[in-house]
């Protein structure tokens, strides 16, 4: 058993008390008619949103970082300013994207655990069958969609930090030579944005083709 530090020992009890909370919301749905399966798609539905938020706000930073580089004169300053505006609302985005995929996770943990126990309480063998079957490839499913969701999740963190070491920069050396000097990484920049947004567009159609299968089961 791991020994609780003084750091996971807080952490342990927020995800606890998170957890509660999270059990009694989904007591308070299903009270009105609300079931997991349904707060599932609308999680899934709201992450997939997000995901193409944080498309256009990772775009707009690469599209104001161009402009930045390619610059010929006028307000470096306001420049500079807008570009440090792009970052924060990206990482914004980018946070976003985490909190509602954990959502997801956590509340298809809560269905699949639900579903599996009420397995248990079957007479009828085919039926139980049938149901066992329906929930492993839903799990199989969801398995592949959190999959997707997870590996663009991981491509987000090399963008933010490249665009973070790259206001970091500019902010000091605000001139001519400093743009010069971060080419070299605006090209890998544009590699890693061309990654994620591939990964995210996978993610998204993932996402799309989840939601549809959930409805023609439900």
């Amino acid at each position: 058993m791991k020994k609780l530090t003084l750091l996971s020992a807080p952490i342990l009890a927020l995800s606890l008390a998170l957890s509660g909370c999270q059990s009694a919301y989904y007591s308070a749905m299903e009270s009105v008619g609300v079931h997991k399966r349904d707060i599932l798609v609308d999680r899934v539905e709201a992450t997939k949103e997000s995901q193409e938020e944080s498309q256009e706000e990772f775009q707009s930073a690469l599209e104001r970082l161009t402009t930045l580089i390619n610059f010929d004169g006028g307000d470096v300053q306001a420049a500079y300013d807008q570009l440090n505006d792009d970052y924060e609302s990206s990482l914004a985005a980018a946070n976003d994207v985490t909190n509602n995929i954990n959502k997801v996770e956590d509340v298809a943990e809560a269905l699949f655990e639900e579903w599996s126990d009420e397995l248990e309480q079957y007479s009828n063998a085919s039926l139980k069958r049938e149901s066992n079957k329906k929930l492993t490839a839903t799990k199989r499913d969801f398995d592949k969609l959190l999959r997707s969701m997870r590996n663009a999740e991981s491509k987000m963190e090399p963008v933010l930090s490249s665009l973070h070491d790259n206001v970091l920069y500019l902010k000091h050396n605000l001139n001519a030579q400093a743009v010069s000097a971060i080419q070299g990484e605006f090209t890998n920049l544009k590699r890693d944005i061309k990654v994620l947004m591939d990964d995210m567009n996978k993610s998204i159609a993932d996402s799309n083709k989840f939601i549809e299968q959930m409805s023609k089961a439900g």
